[in-house]
């Protein structure tokens, strides 16, 4: 049910054409790279600024479990998106085992205050900060939509994030500790499942999420795309779909295809 690599046997094939297209995307942009947003380790970020300023501020958090995979990576979804007037930011985060899942929680807490307080250097606006994440990223998207920012930093705006689109999002933890597979090397704790879990959570007092998930996708994935609308309500979930026709990987590419129903979810977000 987890194993996604077993399921899409050609995963290496969208990871070589994630990097190619990333360093593409890179030299196209001439974007940031490598910026840090704080001192510990991965605690860096990638900017691609818009041609105007002022403009809506995209934070995408990858996926790879919370154990794998890199910002590089990723610099591909930012075409769409600056192309369409959005800044795009991609921060990274260390990695598991080498830290706890929850210590890359408050990495994303961290990145995320840390954009509020310095995008507008770059031509982002501060007030507009809105969350894209795919997989373990779609959970640390989530994660932020539920943050209590004046629990962090006294300054700041409860309504930091103003919305999140998680595709393949993971909202409940007690079934990956369950997972052999990423049990060992996620080295999950009960505490940790209650404290990292959003389906567990109180439904944020602003904001919105949409849940997309790949109707190819796993019965447990399919299952967590439905779980965060049953856990928050209708008011904060206005939206959940199993996109036809893709799984776990091919999903993300139509968050990068300008014109694509996926990129058109995220640009009314945006534009809201």
């Amino acid at each position: 049910m987890y194993n996604n690599r077993a399921r899409v046997p050609d995963f290496a094939s969208f990871f070589a054409q994630w990097a190619a297209d990333s360093q593409a995307a890179r030299a196209l942009l001439d974007g940031l790279t490598d910026i840090a947003y704080g001192a510990g380790p991965s605690e860096n970020l990638d900017i691609f600024p818009a041609a105007q300023a002022n403009a809506p501020v995209l934070v995408f958090i990858h996926g790879g479990y919370w154990r794998s995979l890199d910002k590089s990576d990723h610099s591909f979804v930012a075409p769409a998106s600056v192309s369409q007037g959005v800044c795009v930011v991609v921060p990274n985060y260390a990695l598991c085992p080498a830290v706890t899942l929850s210590d890359i929680v408050m990495q994303m807490v961290k990145a995320l205050a840390w954009v509020w307080r310095c995008i507008d250097r770059w031509g982002g606006d501060p007030s507009r900060i809105h969350i894209a994440g795919h997989s373990a990223g779609g959970h640390l998207a989530a994660m932020m939509m539920a943050c209590q920012w004046a629990r962090y930093q006294t300054d700041l705006p409860p309504d930091l994030v103003k919305s999140v689109l998680s595709i393949s999002g993971l909202y409940e933890l007690d079934s990956v500790m369950r997972s052999p597979m990423l049990q060992s090397s996620l080295h999950l704790t009960e505490s940790e499942v209650l404290r990292c879990s959003p389906a567990w959570m109180p439904a944020p007092a602003s904001g919105s999420l949409i849940s997309v998930a790949g109707a190819l996708e796993s019965e447990a994935f399919i299952r967590h795309n439905h779980l965060i609308q049953q856990a928050w309500g209708h008011e904060r979930v206005p939206l959940v779909e199993d996109l036809q026709g893709l799984h776990h990987f091919s999903i993300v590419n139509e968050l990068a295809k300008p014109g694509s129903h996926l990129h058109g979810l995220l640009m009314q977000q945006l534009r809201a």
